[in-house]
């Protein structure tokens, strides 16, 4: 079960800038042991970069992944990755086939864009310095 989310936390969380999002997806995935993506009938909702790299977006709750939900994308649900499925199948897997991972993106921005393996260690790192 995840944290709860209220409206004014949700709004100020998404108006931060992307480095801040992702410290705070950081600090929520380490607390509560889990990472948020979409999923419809075909699988994961893949985002293209401006440079067409693919990239897996991701986010520390399932209503900022929801918000993703619009425009075509409707029908998608938002899909919980538990942190030991992240470290021992995802993570390898999004590397294995160079696909990046968004952090956090926001409807108007990418996020902080970078390897699923530099995303794991990030989130050791923190788990290594009392998360965990």
């Amino acid at each position: 079960m995840t944290y709860k989310l209220t409206e004014q936390q949700r709004g100020k969380v998404i108006a931060r800038e992307a480095q801040e999002r992702f410290d705070h997806f950081l600090q929520k995935v380490a607390d509560w042991e889990e990472i948020w993506s979409l999923s419809d009938a075909e699988g994961c909702v893949m985002l293209n970069t401006d440079d067409g790299e693919s990239c897996l977006p991701v986010w520390p709750h399932p209503d900022y992944a929801l918000d993703w939900a619009t425009d075509g994308w409707e029908g998608c649900e938002a899909l919980k990755i538990d942190l030991q499925a992240w470290f021992e199948r995802w993570s390898p897997g999004l590397d294995e086939d160079g696909i990046l991972v968004a952090v956090f993106p926001r409807t108007d921005e990418e996020g902080v864009l970078l390897s699923a393996g530099d995303l794991t260690e990030s989130i050791e790192a923190l788990l290594g310095a009392g998360g965990d």
